[in-house]
């Protein structure tokens, strides 16, 4: 059964550049732009700023060096990193990188912290206003019109209703490649399905702590009898409903209230503090690109990079990022970022993380403000730009 509706959207703006999604990829794509000098708007559903890594409480900064000693991830990845501590790390401070205070082999830390998310995004907040970007929370991107294959409006509603923005072009940094499924540019799911996770922090007698829950899973091309992750429940969620998404965020809860009850036991002053106020689930949907990246291309020069990634997981990997994984020619202005690129499954779990999120926001938000069609843009010259703002583009460069 359906019902008929007869909507009218009044159009109520222009920006040379939407960005959807105000994580970690969607901020650094809205500062690019607006550094270019381009009227740049960031629409997030939620009112805070910095998606899984501050009100899913995934709070660790994962490493911008390939743990052998090489910084790999340069730029708004690097900037970002120092705006999280800048009052101050949770934990896993690395002095090594930071103050030099000791070696960087493969046995020592890697350039990664803990960092307080709540701080981090009122930071955010502020870097992305001082740049000129226009923030529009607890907004929803609901549709698009297209006009030869690009995207002219993006449709949104929040609490002043249903609204239209006239675009030349799009960062899609939804997490869930939103704007390209609705665009109707090729995407992909993430076959194997989230686990349950439930992180939170706490305040007791052993201080203030973060919890974690539950995670993401290993994908399966990268288990063995010895690595299994042990589940909260048997149970899988692809993050891409309505119901589904309720379910795990009441399962979510009920786990932290478990946990809560057991320490409590041994801790009279044990409390929760903060915990999760979004689903946290981590690979949903993205993009089939111009160029698919899989996880076997380590070390791997490529023409087009638009920055450097590491494995989170292992020491050694280094990923040069194709501008060929950040879009699908079938429409023309819309770019991706995060863990919305094209790569395959098993690197999805790699591309999906900060610094990831944040050398690909870089580069779609500097791209964006440079072009209306991505097939048609001067790689070269993308490149100049962001290497004039830090990036550091082939393993070559660091080596």
């Amino acid at each position: 059964m359906y019902i008929q509706e007869t909507i009218k959207t009044e159009v109520v703006k222009e920006y040379d550049v939407a960005v959807c999604g105000g994580g970690f990829a969607g901020i650094s794509a809205a500062l690019a732009s607006a550094r270019q000098g381009k009227r740049t708007v960031l629409f997030e559903k939620q009112f805070m700023l910095g998606g899984l890594g501050t009100l899913g409480i995934v709070t660790i900064y994962l490493p911008l060096c390939d743990g052998y000693g090489h910084q790999v991830s340069f730029g708004i990845a690097e900037e970002l990193f120092h705006l999280s501590i800048k009052h101050g790390a949770e934990a896993k401070y690395p002095d090594n990188w930071l103050t030099e205070n000791g070696s960087r082999g493969v046995n020592d830390k890697r350039f990664e912290v803990q960092y307080n998310p709540q701080l981090f995004a009122i930071l955010a907040e502020r870097l992305l206003l001082d740049a000129g970007v226009d923030i529009l929370y607890g907004t929803y991107a609901v549709g698009v019109t297209l006009e030869h294959d690009k995207i002219r409006h993006i449709i949104t509603e929040n609490k002043s209703g249903r609204a239209a923005y006239r675009v030349q072009s799009v960062v899609d940094a939804t997490g869930d490649c939103d704007i390209a499924k609705f665009a109707g540019a090729p995407t992909d799911t993430f076959k194997q399905g989230n686990i349950l996770a439930a992180w939170y922090y706490s305040y007791g007698s052993k201080g203030y702590n973060l919890h974690i829950l539950g995670s993401c899973d290993i994908p399966d091309e990268e288990k063995t009898k010895e690595n299994q992750v042990k589940q909260l429940i048997n149970k899988r969620f692809s993050g891409l409903g309505g119901e589904e998404l309720s379910e795990q965020v009441c399962l979510s809860h009920q786990s932290t209230y478990n946990d809560f009850l057991k320490k409590r036991q041994n801790d009279p002053e044990f409390l929760p503090v903060t915990m999760a106020t979004i689903p946290q689930i981590r690979m949903t949907r993205k993009i089939v690109g111009e160029y698919v990246l899989s996880d076997k291309e380590t070390h791997q020069y490529f023409e087009d990079s638009i920055g450097m990634v590491s494995n989170w997981k292992q020491r050694g990997p280094i990923y040069e990022v194709p501008f060929r994984t950040l879009y699908s020619a079938k429409v023309k202005n819309l770019i991706c970022a995060g863990r919305c690129t094209s790569v395959n499954e098993t690197l999805w779990d790699v591309m999906r993380v900060i610094p990831c999120c944040a050398v690909t926001g870089q580069a779609a938000g500097t791209a964006a403000a440079m072009t209306d069609d991505f097939s048609k843009l001067d790689i070269k010259e993308l490149q100049r730009v962001l290497t004039a703002s830090g990036v550091v583009l082939h393993e070559t460069d660091i080596l």
